[in-house]
């Protein structure tokens, strides 16, 4: 019976027939299934039980190795290898991504989610059911990882299977894909294995290997190879110890040593370049013949064309570095180095694993090709090679700015904040003189760990000021530099100097300002005065985002579009960003993407979903140590809590807010902060703390120079100063807003502006205006403008006697505040239906199963779906299948209005 037999597999009935049956669904379905146990464990066993099943089926294996993680999309490669004839058939755009990612040819940056689409595209136009194998999904360098998980994740009804083996704890698993754990096997099914594999040994013998080897079959079945022939026929005395980790590396170690030096050469080369093509072994001079001896004993196998060798085993590997000596494998390194001249990355990492002192032409080689992964969409390998290049620096200027590189692209890219903090710091100690990178990488550092406004704009306002003039608009790390420059001037508030250090660094550039850039100096800056001309150039970049697959400038043109309402048409491409970064992508992109999805779902009207977002943004910024990032969640979270009547958990964002602002001179920060307290002073009906707030962001009749946030409190200020009788001061926002061209940003600022000048109209004008304001097209777009519109007109309907009218419009602006959960409002509106003659219709009586009760319940309590999940035994989609029934049943559109309907449950007559 071969080792490979299906039969051989000891006490793994269970998962046999779980991967057959796997292998057997996905072959007609598609699906996607990993196997996941400590080293040893069985797993390939498994695997290859499955690739003995798969009849009919086309199989694709590969395996992962220890010294191939850091080569990007090498994994990726030996997949797509077989199908690469197709990409003549792909779209433009994915046969691009793919070519560049596989360095088949060059081109531009190749995204990672694009390369992702033009995989899946590839695979799914194989003929005939297929069967990815994938082995030592640990050691599959993480570009690949990501694009496989992407992949899997999307196979259903395509006959497409993944089916692949992971370490326990290596956290090598993508996402969302279903795992078999494999454990160890239990003592009787070990014993069966090792009389099967030595059935002359004898019981104590095996009895003592079974107790030392703990249910790992790897261990079993190579354990033995380490005693000798008296040991294990019994008449030699076992040693006293058998670690299970050292004794499966001198097993391997012993084995390799017994071969000839020619073999073991040959094996050492073969397993530091990592691919196993045998020309590469002729391409440094050597006869892979040789090779025959490890073939014998199974440590290594060839495929079936013949070109190519894979290890039995990667501790195999693993053991042939091992046993060689340090000037062996840098002799080996520098001749692959040689070999792989035409592959710029590959002839870089050789280079620098072969070297043996600083050296600046090996280091500038992998800084380039560093900058060919990152723009290829693999920044974490990138930063790997950055490291490396700042190591083999011999000038601390070059030392520095590689490593001020690494830094900044582990902090917005890869998430990896902490460590960026330590390589900030060595390339700060390193630095003989200022360099925009560093400057770059210091201001993101002291902007994210203190929020250090001030500090942040100094440093990049030096460093764009120390560079020629006119300054070169195609200088990317100036670029950068002007982007976080504009973004740190945000922050600061409206302070007119800071401004001018961005408007004039970008007036020298030349030729021009990229055109994001442009955009985000006006819309983003300032965008009450935005012109007409830079909106159609806004809405030409968001219409481009349905095809642009940068993470960083998806989120740069949603922030363009946030002040101005047109976050609406971004949704989809940020949508995807968060995708991507649920998927072990940019995690900076996503929580940003997170929070202007948030800010879209506040203004539709969808509050729930702005605090589902919420909730899973700050959980990342904690988790990755985002403190700059969390701020506008709390903000959402807050202006939602002001709205829906809890004035404590506003009270406390506003606390929070502004103790985190004021000691950073953070005047942004401050101003959302003040639009919180004042639409939580308006809903307590504290007029003349609603004015004071709302006046510390702009004053009354003017807006105020880059004070973006003005334009979100427009009905906050003139509201409070009609009602602490400011009449004038009203009156003169409302003017403002109509000069400066509010409404003509967009329906909902055109919708504010009429209704703040219908507010401070006098008696007899007032009326026409609400009604040419209520009379646009769309408005239920922006339910909680549209029913304070509703509100004020009702009011004024009151005031004049017309009852039947204001019962129309205070009916319809009761039932939006109810369905917003907008508390305090809404008991407003049903205090002036009262003064009309008129009532809020009651919740209706209903009959809830105790389930339902359950799940109501625990949702009024605050509970996510899925802790109510946990709770009482339900999948999360299960309870939110439960709530969407429910709502309705109870007259509810939200969860913060389910207390309530619940307690008129409770007190409805029986």
């Amino acid at each position: 019976m071969s080792r490979n037999d299906p039969l051989s597999l000891f006490g793994r009935d269970g998962d046999l027939a779980h991967v057959l049956r796997f292998v057997d669904d996905a072959a007609a379905n598609g699906g996607a299934l990993v196997l996941r146990g400590e080293p040893g464990v069985g797993k390939t066993a498994l695997l290859d039980a499955a690739v003995a099943h798969a009849s009919g089926t086309t199989v694709v294996r590969i395996a992962g190795t220890e010294f191939d993680v850091e080569v990007s999309f090498g994994a990726l490669g030996a997949i797509l290898h077989p199908f690469v004839g197709g990409l003549g058939r792909l779209p433009a755009v994915h046969a691009t991504a793919l070519t560049v990612a596989l360095g088949l040819g060059g081109g531009g940056a190749a995204n990672q989610l694009a390369v992702s689409h033009a995989a899946l595209t590839l695979l799914t136009q194989a003929a005939g059911p297929l069967l990815l194998v994938v082995d030592d999904l640990q050691w599959i360098d993480r570009a690949s990882t990501q694009i496989l998980g992407f992949v899997a994740r999307r196979l259903a009804g395509t006959g497409i299977g993944v089916l692949a083996a992971s370490r326990t704890g290596d956290g090598a698993t993508p996402a969302g894909l279903p795992v078999r754990e494999v454990a160890a096997l239990g003592d009787d099914a070990a014993k069966a294995l090792l009389a099967h594999r030595f059935p002359a040994m004898p019981v104590r013998v095996r009895h003592r290997l079974v107790e030392q080897a703990q249910g790992n079959p790897l261990a079993l079945l190579e354990l033995p190879t380490t005693l000798s022939r008296w040991q294990r026929a019994g008449t030699g005395a076992l040693p006293a110890v058998l670690p299970l980790t050292d004794r499966l590396h001198e097993a391997f170690a012993t084995r390799i040593g017994g071969l000839p030096a020619r073999t073991r050469e040959l094996l050492l080369i073969a397993a530091l370049d990592g691919e196993g093509d045998l020309r590469t072994l002729r391409a440094v001079g050597r006869d892979p013949a040789p090779l025959a001896a490890a073939e014998r004993l199974g440590l290594v196998r060839a495929d079936g064309s013949g070109d190519r060798i894979s290890f039995a085993h990667p501790l195999i590997r693993a053991a042939v570095v091992h046993e060689a000596t340090e000037a062996e494998r840098r002799r080996v390194h520098r001749r692959l180095a040689e070999a792989h001249r035409g592959h710029p990355g590959r002839h870089a990492w050789h280079l620098a694993e072969a070297a043996t002192e600083p050296d600046e032409h090996v280091a500038a080689l992998l800084q380039r090709s560093a900058h060919t992964n990152f723009r290829r969409g693999s920044p974490v390998h990138a930063v790997s090679e950055l490291l490396r290049a700042a190591e083999l620096s011999p000038a601390p200027a070059g030392r520095s700015t590689r490593l001020a590189e690494a830094a900044y692209l582990g902090t917005v890219v890869t998430g990896d904040f902490r460590d960026a903090a330590r390589l900030l710091e060595s390339a700060q100690r390193a630095a003989t003189e200022p360099s925009l990178g560093l400057a770059l990488a210091s201001a993101n550092h002291v902007l994210n760990r203190d929020g250090d406004v001030d500090g942040a704009h100094r440093l990049l306002a030096a460093a764009i000021r120390a560079a020629p003039d006119p300054a070169d608009a195609s200088d990317k790390t100036l670029l950068e530099t002007l982007y976080n420059l504009l973004l740190v001037s945000s922050f600061g508030g409206a302070d007119p100097a800071q401004w001018a250090e961005l408007h004039a660094a970008m007036a020298r550039l030349r030729p021009r300002p990229p055109e994001l850039l442009a955009i985000l100096e006006e819309t983003f800056a300032d965008p009450a005065r935005a012109s007409r001309a830079i909106l159609d150039r806004l809405d030409t970049a968001i219409n481009g985002l349905q095809h642009e697959i940068s993470p960083a400038r998806v989120v740069r043109v949603a922030m363009a579009a946030s002040y101005v309402d047109r976050l609406t048409p971004c949704r989809d491409a940020l949508t995807r960003v968060i995708g991507y970064g649920r998927e072990g992508g940019p995690i900076a992109s996503a929580i940003e993407a997170l929070s202007l999805l948030g800010a879209a779902s506040f203004h539709s009207g969808q509050w729930d979903d702005t605090l589902e977002r919420v909730a899973e943004g700050l959980g990342l910024c904690v988790r990755h140590g985002y403190r700059l990032q969390a701020w506008h969640g709390r903000f959402l979270r807050g202006l939602i809590a002001a709205a829906r009547g809890d004035h404590d958990a506003a009270a406390a964002a506003v606390a929070e807010m502004t103790a985190w602002a004021d000691p950073r001179h953070s005047g942004l920060v401050r101003h959302h902060a003040f639009q919180v307290g004042a639409l939580d002073a308006l809903g307590r009906g504290d007029f003349e703390a609603a004015y004071r707030l709302a006046t510390s962001i702009t004053p009354a009749g003017e807006f105020a120079s880059h004070v973006p946030h003005a334009l979100g409190t427009v009905l906050d200020l003139v509201e409070a100063a009609e009602r602490t009788g400011r009449h004038a001061e009203a009156k003169a926002h409302a003017a403002a807003a109509r000069a400066t061209g509010l409404g003509t940003l967009s329906p909902r600022l055109a919708l504010v502006t009429r209704v703040a000048a219908a507010l401070t109209a006098p008696e007899g004008d007032d009326g026409r205006l609400f009604a040419e304001a209520l009379d646009a097209p769309g408005l239920d777009r922006w339910p909680f403008e549209l029913a304070r519109a509703e509100l004020y007109y009702g009011e004024r309907l009151r005031k004049a006697k017309a009852a039947p009218q204001a019962r129309a419009y205070l009916t319809a602006t009761w039932e939006r505040f109810e369905r917003l959960g907008a508390e305090p409002w809404a008991v407003r509106a049903s205090a002036e239906l009262r003064a009309v003659g008129a009532r809020a219709r009651p919740a209706a009586v209903v009959v809830l199963t105790p389930q339902q009760r359950q799940i109501a319940t625990l949702a009024a309590e605050g509970l996510t779906n899925k802790q109510i999940g946990e709770q009482l035994f339900l999948s999360p989609r299960t309870v939110g299948a439960h709530l969407y029934q429910l709502f309705p049943k109870l007259g509810v559109t939200s969860r913060a209005a389910l207390r309530d309907a619940l307690t008129a449950l409770e007190d409805a007559p029986r």
